[in-house]
């Protein structure tokens, strides 16, 4: 990596009218993210000082976006779309005092890789352009290298038999020292069909003051923008088998691969073991040597070494499973941590809990955790056994070695080594089943 100080320009102003969509085009989810999270997490490999993303349509929807993903990221607005080039000055302003390379990067482009980058950071020349070898290089703008580096960027429409037979086409990702930047951005002219301020013509504007402009290639695969729903889906599937090869490859069994979901942010250990039908959403980590069986959903939870979950388990936002924790079907889990060894077998919903180690949860298990206006905790100690179908009205604390009965709700504390019942006396009427019978029958029969 460069030892000059790194910034980031993200655009994200377009409307992205060919999704066909009411939502900015860069909120739209890949990996489970947005896509200009995409964007922000391959910056990170250049460990930059400074973001900047320039939003404009929905621009309250993308800073909300942004914020989440990176909350150091400042926003820049481009009230009215006028290219590439002006986005970047729009930006420059949240770029005060910075000095170094800026690399412009696009939302809607997730798949730029570290290494492209950290060659983008790292390049002497004073301004370098992303450029890849098209397989069938199309309307492309052409890039024309010679002995003293890239000579110009032709666009397709402008240019002749001979340059469009050119497969080195241009991204649009560029990279420029900040000081250059303010001094060409200004010189831009919109005398184009468009009347836009292209960040293509800066290549042409540096070489003619002189400055060195080089061309870094990547694989065309990395340059792959997102413009319709059909490119998205299309991006989607590289996504899943980037990230399943990637898991195989990092020791993590998969039962059936093409049928597991991950998200841009998904961790995994080694020697875990992942079942078929198993959606990761964003902000899961699973430690080595943890089980997640099949039709299991994750998101936003931490499930830690020997610890099993599912099938037919959810995990939620907030879920922390200690070590050997066994979570079984049809289990959802939220912002709850279970300690060491706890056991929820089947039927049970846990919601704002603390769950003492070595603790059983019996079926049909329900913390009563909303009261229509807040949310309340549940705290039961270690070693506990909560009976099948207890309900637990928070807030209630159960002590450690407790016990609830079945079928108890359970609204008052409990104290350790103690039993709780909660549940009405039963009441036994012999014969009345019957004549009950008998009578409805005769009702119905008349």
């Amino acid at each position: 990596m460069s030892d000059n100080p790194i910034a980031l320009i993200v655009l994200a102003a377009g409307q992205g009218s060919r999704m066909q969509s009411d939502l900015p085009k860069v909120v739209h989810r890949l990996g489970g993210v947005p896509l200009v999270g995409h964007a922000l997490a391959a910056g990170r490999a250049v460990e930059p000082e400074r973001v900047v993303v320039v939003a404009g349509h929905g621009a309250e929807m993308v800073r909300k976006a942004v914020g989440k993903l990176d909350p150091e990221a400042a926003i820049a607005l481009q009230e009215e779309q006028l290219g590439t080039g002006h986005a970047v000055l729009q930006a420059l302003p949240l770029l005060d005092g910075f000095e170094g390379r800026v690399i412009v990067l696009y939302g809607d482009t997730p798949f730029i890789g570290e290494d492209t980058l950290l060659a983008l950071s790292s390049h002497p020349a004073d301004v370098v352009v992303l450029g890849f070898e098209a397989a069938d290089p199309g309307r492309y703008g052409r890039l024309v290298v010679g002995p003293e580096g890239l000579e110009r960027i032709v666009e397709y429409k402008d240019a002749d038999a001979a340059t469009r037979a050119i497969r080195l086409v241009n991204s649009g990702v560029l990279a420029a020292d900040a000081s250059l930047l303010r001094a060409l951005l200004p010189q831009l002219g919109n005398d184009n069909a468009a009347g836009e301020y292209y960040l293509t013509d800066i290549p042409a504007l540096a070489r003619a003051e002189g400055r060195r402009v080089e061309v870094v290639t990547c694989d065309e695969a990395e340059t792959l923008g997102i413009n319709t729903r059909e490119e998205l889906a299309a991006a989607e599937a590289a996504f899943q088998s980037r990230a399943r090869a990637r898991a195989l490859e990092d020791g993590v069994t998969l039962s059936d691969p093409a049928t597991v979901w991950f998200a841009l942010d998904t961790v995994i250990g080694r020697d875990a073991v992942i079942g078929q039908n198993v959606v990761f959403g964003p902000g899961v980590t699973v430690e080595s040597g943890a089980e997640i069986l099949p039709f299991c959903h994750l998101e936003g939870c931490h499930v830690s070494s020997g610890a099993t979950v599912g099938p037919f388990a959810r995990l939620r936002p907030g879920a922390e499973l200690g070590g050997d924790v066994h979570v079984g079907n049809f289990v959802e889990i939220k912002n709850s941590v279970l300690d060491e060894g706890v056991k929820v077998g089947h039927l049970t919903y846990l919601g704002d809990a603390q769950i003492g180690a070595g603790t059983n949860i019996g079926a049909g298990t329900v913390t009563c955790n909303y009261d229509g206006v807040g949310k309340h905790k549940t705290l039961i100690g270690a070693n506990a056994f909560i009976g099948s179908d207890t309900m637990l009205v928070a807030p209630v604390r159960v002590g450690d070695r407790a016990m609830t009965g079945s079928g108890s709700v359970i609204t008052e504390d409990v104290p350790d080594d103690a039993l709780a019942l909660g549940r009405a006396r039963q009441v036994t009427k012999p014969g009345l089943a019957t004549r009950l019978m008998q009578a409805l029958r005769q009702k119905k029969g008349q």
